[in-house]
Order: C-alpha cells, then structure tokens, then sequence
C-alpha cells in the first residue's frame, strides 16, 4: 500500500511544510505497512529530490513539462490523479494552504475518494478510519469516519512536526502524465517576480498589525519589529480596506492563510474571518488594551496593554537579546 505525497515548490526549493507532510505520511506508512511516495511538479534539482528521502520518501516521481508552469489547477489534478492511480495510493496526503484547499476536492471526485481537510493527527482507527480534525476555524476538533478505498487528507499545518527519517537515497523517477484530454485556459501574459521582500507564505515568524494601531503612522513600530526578528508583516482586512497597507499582507479567511512558526499581533481584535487564516499558526502572541478581546482566547501568550507603550520594550528586549 502506498502514501502519496503531493510536495509543492517554490523556484526549485521545497519548504517547511513539505517536510511535515512526509514526517505525518512516514508514520501513516507505518502504520498500514506501506511506503511513502513523494510527487514533485516542477523544474527541481536532484540533490534537492534527494532531500526528501531524508523524511520517509522511498520514491519520488517528478513532473518536469512546461505545461504547468502555467499553474493549472485541472492540470495538477490530472497529474495528481495520473500518479495516485499509477502508484496505487490508497492514501494521498496534502498539505491544507490555499494550493491544497484548491485541489483536494477536485481529486477526492476523480478518485471516488474521501475527504477530509485539516486533520491533526494520525487516524485513531484504520479500520473503521477514523481520523481527528479542525473544525470552527481551529476551535474544536471532529473525529471522522471515512469509508471509501482511497482517502484525501490535508495536513493543517504545524500540527504534526518534523522528523527525520533514517532512509537511503529515494528513488527519483521522471514522470510524463497524459493531460491530452484537458483543456486549458490559461495563457501567460507577463511574468513579474516579487523581490527583496519575505513572503507571507514562506516566513516563519509573522509580525502584523489591525485597527488598533489606530494609523498607517504607527506602522514603523511594527516594521522595526519585524526587521529585527527577520519576519514578514502582514494585517488584517480592516486595515487593508482602509488602505493602510497593501491587500498581499491582508492575512484572513478572506486574504491569505498562514501558518508561520511564530505571530505577533498587535491591535487586531481576533474576529472569526481573522482567527481561521493564523489558527494554524505554531505560537500566538496578542498585544491589546482591551482584556477581553476575542484574540486572547486563541493566543498562547498575552500582553494586555497600549501598543505604544508596548512595542517599543519588545524591540529593546529583543534588542538586548540580540546585541543589536
């Protein structure tokens, strides 16, 4: 019985998250006396395939064709479906961000599978399968029985772990899928590369900022915050609505799902739409006047106060720390 992981990229380059995925899917593994294969779409080196066997992999499967440098969703999930089958994997694992989200449902459909999104854990049963996740945005958790042959779970991030695993070197085999029977639409235009800049997606530490801040003004206390602990800034949509920062730092239900090692919030109240993009976030810390803001209940510490006041002693407590 085989575990498929779907691995994602970023310019040849996999992540984080890629790695919890395969830690999870080993133990997955283990579990119904299978192995872990690992697909890869995209132009990535071989040292960097090879990195994956040091999580659990025992093959890789890598998609080259130019076709998806076009980001096609009905594309990856032809391939997604073209290699599940091919390996016959009676398990298929994913991570749950925005690209997961995405293909998920498309692929529980084409292989008549069971789905279910944001698991936490390793199933507590396999047979009868039954497997715990998030639901209300992170506050509370549902155990679910799944029927079918093939399963589709997404991995809520950070809440598994990394783990190494003692393997050879993973076999890599190039892999061309048939998509000859799908259609695209997509055309590519222009291409424009964001530089110098951390990405929302990729940053382990998130500082970030709402309506308490009270002006775009006071954003300098957050961005030297940020400087220093080498984080990405984000916001919520309130503040993104008024046009105090830009709509690709807007973190949300509505904006981008993240989930760092580490958020700062400052001045955000915690409302649902907020909480269920940065619940999966691995520490919490919310600074607010007001003791009985919504996101203290989600937060893992917090500091009851004026930002003000506050955010300079944590730039010089951390200015200490540092040396700086």
């Amino acid at each position: 019985m085989t575990v498929l992981v779907y691995t994602e990229n970023r310019e040849g380059k996999f992540k984080k998250a890629t790695f919890e995925l395969l830690s999870y899917a080993e133990e997955l593994a283990k579990n119904i006396n299978g192995e872990v294969v690992a697909l890869s779409i995209g132009n990535v080196s071989s040292d960097e395939l090879n990195k994956l066997g040091n999580y659990g992999a025992k093959k890789v499967v890598s998609v080259t064709d130019e076709q998806f440098s076009l980001l096609d969703n009905k594309l990856y999930i032809k391939a997604i479906e073209d290699v599940a089958k091919k390996e016959n994997a009676s398990i298929l694992v994913m991570a749950d961000n925005l690209s997961g989200r995405a293909l998920a449902p498309g692929l529980s459909a084409k292989l008549k599978a069971g789905l279910v999104s944001g698991v936490v854990a390793v199933p507590s049963s396999y047979e009868p399968f039954v497997i715990k996740k998030k639901v209300f945005t992170g506050k509370a958790f549902a155990d679910v029985k799944v029927n079918s042959e093939v399963k589709v779970l997404t991995l809520s991030q950070n809440s598994y772990g990394i783990k190494d695993a003692t393997s050879d070197t993973p076999q890599i085999e190039e892999y061309k899928p048939d998509t000859s029977g799908v259609e695209s639409k997509f055309k590519l235009v222009s291409e424009e590369l964001v530089t110098g800049k951390l990405l929302l997606s990729d940053a382990e530490i998130v500082v970030s900022g709402g309506r308490g801040m009270k002006s775009s003004e006071n954003w300098h206390l957050l961005e030297e915050l940020a400087q220093l602990l080498g984080a990405a800034t984000a916001c919520s949509r309130p503040v993104s609505d008024e046009g105090w920062r830009p709509h690709d730092e807007h973190v949300g239900q509505t904006g981008k799902i993240i989930a760092p090692t580490l958020y700062i919030a400052s001045g955000i109240s915690g409302a649902i739409q907020h909480v269920g993009g940065i619940s999966s976030s691995k520490v919490i810390v919310a600074i607010n006047k007001d003791p009985d803001a919504p996101i203290f209940e989600v937060a893992d510490y917090g500091i009851v106060g004026d930002f003000q006041k506050v955010l300079p002693e944590f730039t010089n407590a951390i200015k200490e720390i540092k040396g700086a």
